[in-house]
């Protein structure tokens, strides 16, 4: 489907009659600069704390993609796709050790293609990149419609979606809450191997198009357990 990928299931899973939460894990949280075994220690002991919910988890790139890019960028003019193809592989190595994080509590094969079947009576899913043109955030956002999930917890670097970005403009304000509509003016419509945002743009039009809500709340692992608590919590919600 290209930089134009976008499909949305017509059939949610079925026969599945436990909760479901999907996260999308950034790749600049497992991988910081190396990779980040405190957070990853603590953020297990969070999913396994939490019963009676099917977690569904999808992997990002970080650190690892980027380097592998920026090299592949000063020694060829690599094409859109081999960059994507570069992510993709990032991914799934970082799906492969949240795995293994859970051992026989997961489902012992990373997903990719979100449409694939799934027979497992596993409680945990872990999933990764699939083809070039979006990255794992769309992938989110396929597996909470196939699995019906109402919103997507969105992990990463990023603790807020601002009016400006902060690191150009002083003054930019954190958002709680915004529509899709605001937030897509905000991060617009293309998608580029590499790109930086809170969510991606081919997800944000996923999600949109399905009325799925993105909550946005950056690499706080305690933020994450009130969030699944449902207390109060830091971030924005998408919706």
């Amino acid at each position: 489907m290209g930089n134009n990928e976008f499909r949305v299931f017509g059939q949610r899973e079925m026969a599945m009659e436990m909760d479901t939460c999907v996260i999308s894990l950034g790749g600049s949280i497992i991988v910081p600069k190396e990779i980040d075994t405190v957070f990853l220690k603590r953020f297990r002991e969070i999913i396994l704390e939490v019963k009676e919910t099917r977690f569904v988890i999808i992997c990002g790139g970080g650190s690892v993609c980027r380097d592998y890019q920026t090299v592949a960028r000063e020694v060829t003019p690599a094409t859109q796709a081999d960059l994507d193809w570069i992510g993709i592989q990032a991914t799934r190595l970082n799906a492969e050790l949240v795995r293994s994080m859970f051992g026989t509590m997961a489902h012992a094969k990373v997903i990719h293609d979100p449409s694939e079947p799934i027979d497992t009576d596993k409680w945990i899913i872990i999933g990764a990149g699939f083809r070039p043109g979006s990255s794992t955030d769309l992938r989110a956002v396929q597996l909470a419609e196939r699995f019906g999930a109402a919103q997507v917890i969105n992990m990463s670097n990023i603790d807020h979606v601002y009016s400006a970005d902060p690191k150009k403009d002083p003054d930019a304000k954190k958002l709680p809450r915004l529509s899709w509509a605001d937030f897509r003016k905000l991060v617009g419509d293309e998608w580029d191997p590499g790109l930086n945002t809170p969510f991606d743009p081919i997800a944000s039009r996923a999600a949109e198009a399905i009325g799925l809500t993105v909550v946005i709340i950056g690499n706080d692992i305690q933020n994450l357990e009130r969030l699944l608590k449902g207390e109060t919590f830091r971030g924005t919600t998408i919706a």
